[in-house]
């Protein structure tokens, strides 16, 4: 006689917020790579599916656009500040964070370009802002006195004029174009990786 399992022997176990949490992380994940290849507008359909989850969860973790951006931007952001934090921390190290940062994704590009005078309210614009001036407050923090990015704006300035040099196919012609763009503003940049913690 063939035994059939019963209901509670199909369904898979229910791992609760170890879950959640590996979705969460999934999607932000997923988003990263979404917002490389096809920018901010984006379906949000199509980061559930990278994810390997329905829509519903997606919406469970971020319920609405401007969530999943600001998400994965304040991942970006966090790294660059752990960095910055980090004991030993020098400037070149923590620019190759952010070098790191931005070859691998065009939405954090987007972040550092945000006009701190436009007044417009949407979630995405008003959060990048507050990002951009977190990035710009730990890349500060290690300018030395007399340093020629010393300047009020000229910090973000280079950063964003690097920012624009970061195109290509590839991560690594990315990578090559940024560095390249930082050893022409005369900046030594460290290795270009994530924060390792």
């Amino acid at each position: 006689m063939t035994q059939h399992p019963t209901a509670e022997e199909r369904r898979p176990a229910n791992d609760g917020p170890k879950a959640a949490a590996r979705n969460r992380a999934a999607l932000i994940a997923a988003a990263r790579e979404i917002y490389a290849e096809h920018g901010l507008g984006a379906p949000l359909s199509g980061i559930a599916r990278r994810a390997g989850v329905g829509q519903g969860v997606l919406y469970r973790h971020f319920p609405d656009r401007a969530a999943v951006a600001n998400a994965v931007l304040e991942e970006n952001v966090r790294e660059v500040e752990q960095a910055a934090a980090a004991s030993g921390a020098t400037l070149s190290g923590v620019l190759g964070v952010l070098t790191w940062h931005l070859t691998e994704s065009a939405a954090f590009i987007g972040l550092l370009h945000a006009d701190r005078t436009d007044d417009r309210t949407d979630g995405v614009h008003a959060h990048a802002s507050a990002l951009s001036e977190r990035v710009a407050r730990s890349l500060r923090g290690h300018l030395t006195g007399g340093h020629r990015l010393g300047g009020s704006d000229d910090l973000m300035l280079a950063v964003a004029m690097v920012s624009g040099a970061v195109t290509g196919p590839t991560r690594e012609e990315r990578e090559r174009r940024a560095l390249a763009a930082w050893r022409l503003l005369g900046v030594e940049v460290g290795a270009v990786r994530p924060f390792a913690g």
